[in-house]
């Protein structure tokens, strides 16, 4: 199992993302949390700005495609996409979450 992160500017784009990834069974589960700041480096300038960040639970195999899917589906030039691979996790959910995304 992987949890991917990822960020948008509005909440709407969360979860319309957020729909769009399990609709394509490329996620089993997304959670879109509260509005945050960000403090970031970009083109040579200290920006913050509020975000929603998403945590996306899906299956390794499928991190290329749910990469790309991200890429195309956000408005941010750069997105943050970032997989991390879980140590363990719980049977019953394992088995959901693959019968779901693959």
């Amino acid at each position: 199992m992987q949890i991917v992160l990822t960020t948008t500017s509005t909440e709407e784009e969360a979860f319309v993302l957020a729909e769009k990834l399990v609709g394509a069974n490329l996620a089993a589960c997304v959670q879109v949390l509260p509005a945050m700041t960000s403090v970031y480096a970009w083109q040579g300038k200290i920006h913050r700005e509020r975000e929603h960040l998403l945590l996306i639970k899906t299956l390794g195999e499928r991190y290329e495609e749910l990469e790309a899917f991200i890429a195309e589906h956000l408005s941010y030039d750069t997105p943050e996409i970032v997989a991390i691979n879980s140590a363990a996790v719980s049977e019953k959910y394992r088995r959901w979450l693959v019968d779901w995304v693959q």
